[in-house]
């Protein structure tokens, strides 16, 4: 069953507000008032955010706390070394205090060469790439790859599964959530991020947006790869030209908040 774009501006009246961010990571970046803080805090908010909503929390938290209110200021001043001391026994699930530190140091090593993490990922969105195959990538896929190059320039250490690679085919869920929450602004996402057009941005795919894709005729693949992302985005796309991924906040509530699933969304069915 298709959703129209009534039926999903609908969706985003009902959902996309402030009181309906809990419990989302989005909730830690009304903190950071400042882009230069909230690109850094919602980089390491977004590679944190995976697993169960509610144990990401207290995760994210605990680590923001030792980056305090100016966790662009931390990753410049400290180094490798002393941020793994910083953040000794904290983690989140397999991410490990060196994995951490690896990220964060890539972050300020970035800080240091491009001024800010939106220039490194301009450095690709505004040049054309081709994928491994030679296929072309879309602009916001490229961008995601020279942000991940450059974070992992000049790094001892391996920020591991925090940093996925765009260029290997995954749906990079993560990352694009990051890019919604850095170019869009509305109620909810805060933006900070003046140079990417949200037009350009792609779906960041989880198990129950892929659910929902599958119900709605958005895709046709069982896995929830970056093929399966560019199917997302081109649907979206015919709905919402200037704004495809406008309504993913709204739809993420099913896979958040208790109460909800998708037969309230689109009818009962047969199971997709």
């Amino acid at each position: 069953m298709a959703l129209t774009r009534r039926q999903l501006d609908e969706l985003y009246e009902r959902w996309n507000r402030p009181e309906f961010i809990p419990p989302d990571p989005l909730e830690v970046l009304a903190a950071y008032p400042d882009p230069a803080d909230r690109e850094v805090a919602g980089l390491v908010a977004a590679a944190l955010a995976y697993g169960r909503v509610n144990a990401i929390l207290p995760s994210l938290r605990a680590v923001l706390g030792v980056l305090g209110s100016a966790p662009r200021d931390f990753v410049l001043r400290l180094d490798e070394d002393r941020m793994a001391a910083a953040l000794d026994g904290l983690g989140h699930r397999f991410a490990r205090p060196a994995h951490l530190a690896a990220l964060l140091a890539g972050i300020g090593g970035t800080l240091r060469r491009r001024g800010s993490l939106e220039a490194a990922f301009l450095r690709g969105y505004r040049s054309p790439s081709v994928d491994s195959r030679g296929r072309p990538l879309p602009a916001a896929q490229a961008g995601l790859v020279t942000l991940a190059e450059d974070l992992r320039a000049g790094v001892r250490g391996d920020p591991g599964h925090l940093l996925a690679d765009p260029s290997r085919g995954s749906a990079c869920k993560r990352h694009h959530l990051y890019l919604r929450w850095m170019v869009r602004r509305d109620a909810v996402d805060p933006g900070g991020w003046e140079g990417v057009d949200p037009a350009e941005l792609l779906p960041p795919l989880d198990t129950w947006t892929h659910r929902i894709a599958l119900r709605a005729g958005w895709t046709a693949r069982r896995g929830a790869d970056f093929r399966t992302v560019l199917d997302v985005a081109a649907a979206l796309k015919d709905v919402n030209p200037v704004d495809p991924v406008k309504y993913d906040f709204a739809l993420s509530r099913f896979g958040i908040r208790g109460g909800l699933d998708l037969d309230q969304l689109f009818g009962p069915s047969e199971v997709a």
